[in-house]
C-alpha cells in the first residue's frame, strides 16, 4: 500500500486500487492529486500483473471536483490549462486501455462527475448525488463529457446538468446509464471491488480489445482539446475570475 499526497495506491490480485484520501475537503483534487493519479494510471496501463482499476474514495463523498484554490492559482500562473497536471490526468483517463470500475458514495461534482464517463462500471450509493456546475463557475465542461454526457443521456437532460446546475439522484444515474446499480453505501465498495476482480479473472487481451472497439478515441480527443481550449480562455475571463475572488473572500481563514 502506497500513500502519498491524498492519494492511495495498492494492488491485490491484479486489480489496482486507487483511492481518494483527503475527505475533509470531500476529496476536492489539488493539482498533487492530479499529478499522483495521472502517475497511478500510467503505472496501472504499464504493469502487466494488473488487469483491472478500482476508482475509490474515503468519507461520505466521492469527489468534490477540482479544489477552487487550485483553479486561481491556475489562472494566475498564466500557464496553459492543456499543460497542467489536470489536463494530464485527463488525457490518460480517456487513453486508459484497461478496464476501470468506480465506487461512489455521496457528491460527485464536476470531474467528479466527467470521469464516470470514462469507467466501464460505476457502482454508487443510494445516497449518490452527481452535478457538473461549470458553466456556476463561469467554465465549460472537461474530459470530453459535452460529448459522452449527451451521448449518454441525452441533450435535453446533459444541457440541464450543465446549464442550469441540476443535480441527478442514484437512481436517476442508473436510469441514465451513468451508473450500474444503486446499494446501500456499505455495499458500494465490496460490489465495486469484486467487479474489478471478476474482470481482472478474464482474458486480458481480449478485455482490453473490447474496451478500445467500444470507444471512439479519435473523436474524443478532438472534443477535449476543443474543450481544452474553451476551458483554458473561460479561465482567464472576466467571468471566471468575479466568481473565484468572492469564493475566496467568503472562505474562512486558514481554512
Amino acid at each position: 500500500m502506497d500513500t502519498l499526497n491524498h492519494v492511495r495506491i495498492e494492488t491485490l490480485s491484479g486489480v489496482m486500487a486507487i483511492t481518494l484520501t483527503r475527505p475533509q475537503k470531500k476529496n476536492a483534487l489539488t493539482t498533487a492529486m492530479y499529478q499522483r493519479l495521472l502517475q497511478a494510471l500510467e503505472l496501472a496501463s504499464a504493469e502487466s500483473s494488473v488487469h483491472a482499476v478500482l476508482l475509490d474514495a474515503e468519507g461520505g463523498d466521492f469527489c468534490a471536483g477540482n479544489d477552487i484554490a487550485d483553479f486561481i492559482v491556475l489562472a494566475r500562473s498564466g500557464q496553459s490549462f492543456e499543460h497542467s497536471d489536470a489536463w494530464g490526468f485527463l488525457r490518460a483517463l480517456v487513453a486508459f486501455d484497461k478496464p476501470l470500475v468506480a465506487a461512489v458514495r455521496g457528491r460527485a461534482v464536476g470531474i467528479g462527475t466527467t470521469m464516470l464517463l470514462h469507467c466501464d462500471l460505476v457502482y454508487v450509493a443510494e445516497n449518490a448525488s452527481f452535478s457538473t456546475p461549470f458553466v456556476d463557475l463561469a467554465l465549460v465542461p472537461e474530459a470530453a463529457s459535452s460529448l459522452l454526457l449527451p451521448a449518454r443521456m441525452g441533450h435535453l437532460r446533459a444541457f440541464a446538468l450543465f446549464g442550469l446546475g441540476e443535480a441527478l439522484d442514484a437512481q436517476a444515474a442508473v436510469d441514465c446509464g451513468l451508473a450500474n446499480a444503486a446499494l446501500p453505501a456499505d455495499d458500494v465498495t465490496p460490489r465495486a471491488r469484486a467487479a474489478a476482480l471478476a474482470l481482472a479473472g478474464k482474458p486480458a487481451e481480449a478485455l482490453q480489445a473490447t474496451k478500445k472497439l467500444m470507444r471512439d478515441h479519435a473523436r474524443m480527443g478532438s472534443v477535449m482539446a476543443a474543450e481544452g481550449r474553451e476551458f483554458a480562455q473561460r479561465l482567464l475571463s472576466a467571468e471566471a475570475q468575479a466568481i473565484f475572488q468572492a469564493f475566496m473572500a467568503r472562505r474562512a481563514p486558514g481554512a
